[in-house]
């Protein structure tokens, strides 16, 4: 099994180059399709100041958004021709507002890569563009690390397992990556109702599609999930989490904290989120 088509959000941000770096390793390792897309989105102008911004405000606001498109197809054009991809990629740029944008066009591919938000994006408009792009958009979503990701893919892997319907379905979107790892850990954290030997079921699926899984069992630790999930990964090695996105509710999760809240802040590999 194998991805085949692949989507990269792509802006005109310090992250977009690590962004473009990891989907474009992702694609070589599958040899699969690349497409950048960039989305253009309508100003905010409130209804009642629209009469009073004079045609040359709006022609310098458009300009400003054609030279983000351009910076940020410059930035996806020269990380495929570094990867030596050019020819298995396209690009593409669209005008609407962002989530629905690109919910809709993450829907016609495999997997959609977009970038963690960064700390300065807190109070703006695209501080829970992934977490609500996670809830929207019914298919996989890769999030790399605004640091920059990883280069490859194919090594140590970690999944996070509940046996909640989120977590299986990341399993079975995950399914293409874990059979390119060289090792794969299933970390089941404070099991509940899960049988003797928690995680084991898993793994046992996993073993029937020739995937080697080893299943770890973590309890009694005083943490956060997520940071249990974090340290694990540091471990071991991983430089992926496969993991349910929003078990819980959203609201709650916010309210409350949760392990995929505290994933997308803090993440330090890329993670592949699935709802």
């Amino acid at each position: 099994m194998s991805l085949k088509n692949i989507l990269v959000y792509v802006d005109d941000s310090k992250r977009a180059e690590g962004t473009v770096a990891a989907a474009c390793a992702l694609a070589r390792q599958h040899d699969a399709h690349l497409t950048g897309l960039a989305i253009e989105r309508p100003p905010y102008i409130p209804g009642f100041a629209t009469i009073e911004i004079p045609p040359s405000a709006m022609e310098i606001i458009t300009r400003q958004r054609a030279a983000t498109i351009a910076r940020a197809k410059e930035i996806f054009d020269a990380g495929v021709a570094k990867a030596g991809r050019t020819a298995q990629s396209g690009w593409t740029a669209e005008k609407g507002h962002t989530l629905e944008t690109l919910s809709l066009r993450s829907r016609y591919t495999d997997v959609t890569v977009v970038p963690q938000a960064t700390p300065e994006m807190r109070g703006t408009a695209d501080e829970d563009l992934v977490d609500d792009f996670v809830m929207t958009s019914g298919r996989p979503v890769l999030v790399i690390p605004y640091i920059g990701g990883t280069e490859s893919f194919g090594g140590t892997v970690l999944v996070a397992w509940n046996a909640s319907r989120e977590s299986a379905r990341a399993v079975a979107d995950a399914m293409p990556l874990l059979e390119h790892a060289s090792s794969v850990e299933v970390l089941v954290v404070e099991p509940r109702s899960m049988g003797d030997v928690p995680g084991a079921d898993i793994a046992a699926h996993l073993a029937r599609h020739g995937i080697e899984a080893k299943a770890n069992v973590t309890q009694g630790l005083d943490i956060e999930v997520g940071d249990v999930l974090l340290n694990r990964a540091a471990d071991i090695g991983a430089n992926l989490i496969v993991m349910g996105g929003y078990g819980h509710s959203r609201m709650r999760e916010l309210v409350l904290g949760g392990a995929t809240r505290h994933i997308l802040d803090h993440m330090t590999v890329p993670v592949l989120l699935s709802h």
